[in-house]
């Protein structure tokens, strides 16, 4: 990344309060320990109880500290998004749209948790996508597949994993889990418009304030020759 360009660094909200919940959730085990040399029982379910509760809140926190420190990289020449399996990177001119991920059901207009990204052209994430991130997005978004299927804007067939190689439009064929990854996008962005699906909890503010701040981003590209 070019060091002379400037960048803008977003915070995940996934990773807020991990360390806290780490804390609180060793404390509540210790107090819950304490109690169960001298009440076991009298209170054997409950000091149960409470100990379940506090191993719970230790492994939420503990999954949060995993999140990577920053989720977002922006700068006027690219986006890259950071995920603690991997990572993915575009350039502004690959990127078409940018909006809140919204679809009419009847005569109401649902909005979903996520930030939709459509590309000009989907070979672009071929060589800008690591196969670890790959294949875990595609789990991930197994509830926009599942919305999909249950609102019938795709079929069971187009929502079952592909491992059919993918061709690119130069004629490169693309296997493993890339492959896989691309046949999904393709898949999703036929039901709902959007090639990458980004979750709310991916950001620093609501889903509405990051899109108006990634269109600002985009146009302000022209200033950056």
């Amino acid at each position: 990344m070019n060091a002379s360009l400037p960048c803008i660094q977003i915070k995940a909200k996934a990773k807020n309060h991990g360390l806290f919940l780490v804390c609180l959730g060793s404390g509540l085990l210790l107090i819950a320990l304490l109690f169960t040399l001298f009440f076991w029982q009298q209170a054997r379910l409950t000091l149960i109880f409470i100990d379940l509760v506090a191993l719970v809140t230790c492994l939420i926190g503990f999954v949060k500290l995993m999140e990577p420190k920053i989720s977002f990289l922006i700068t006027p020449a690219s986006l890259c998004y950071q995920h603690r399996h991997g990572k993915w990177h575009l350039l502004w001119q690959d990127i078409v749209r940018i909006d809140a991920v919204r679809q009419t059901c009847g005569i109401s207009s649902q909005e979903l948790p996520y930030l939709g990204i459509r590309l000009k052209n989907i070979d672009c994430l071929a060589d800008n996508i690591s196969p670890r991130m790959a294949n875990r997005l595609i789990h991930e978004q197994r509830p926009l597949t599942l919305y999909c299927l249950l609102n019938n804007l795709m079929t069971l067939e187009q929502g079952a994993m592909n491992f059919m190689p993918y061709t690119l439009s130069d004629g490169t064929r693309i296997k493993g889990p890339i492959a896989c990854f691309l046949h999904h996008s393709c898949a999703l962005q036929k039901a709902l418009g959007y090639h990458l699906f980004i979750p709310d909890t991916a950001m620093d503010r609501d889903i509405t304030d990051f899109s108006r701040l990634l269109g600002q981003c985009k146009k302000a590209t022209a200033l950056y020759p």
